[in-house]
């Protein structure tokens, strides 16, 4: 099979850590990502969830207002009682 070179750009501190990661699972990141774009292209989508951080934001503000009106309503139901 042809091999290909293919670069990308990414923050030092980032490779680093990554780098380090790989070499714990045993890996370099030549191999972690063609794994990575196996998977893509096996599953024929990114293998794990991507959100927008407004997303990701708004749906903490719902966890966050679910809890505290069901607090609210016990502490009611307590009061009442």
């Amino acid at each position: 099979m042809a091999q290909a070179t293919f670069s990308i750009r990414m923050d030092e501190e980032l490779k680093k850590e990554f780098d380090a990661l790989c070499t714990e699972f045993g890996m370099n990141a030549t191999t972690a990502f063609n794994v990575f774009a196996r998977a893509v292209v096996r599953e024929r989508r990114i293998p794990f969830e991507i959100v927008s951080p407004a997303a990701q934001q708004n749906e903490n503000e719902k966890k966050h207002s679910g809890r505290t009106t069901s607090a609210v309503g016990k502490k009611r139901k307590e009061s009442a009682q």
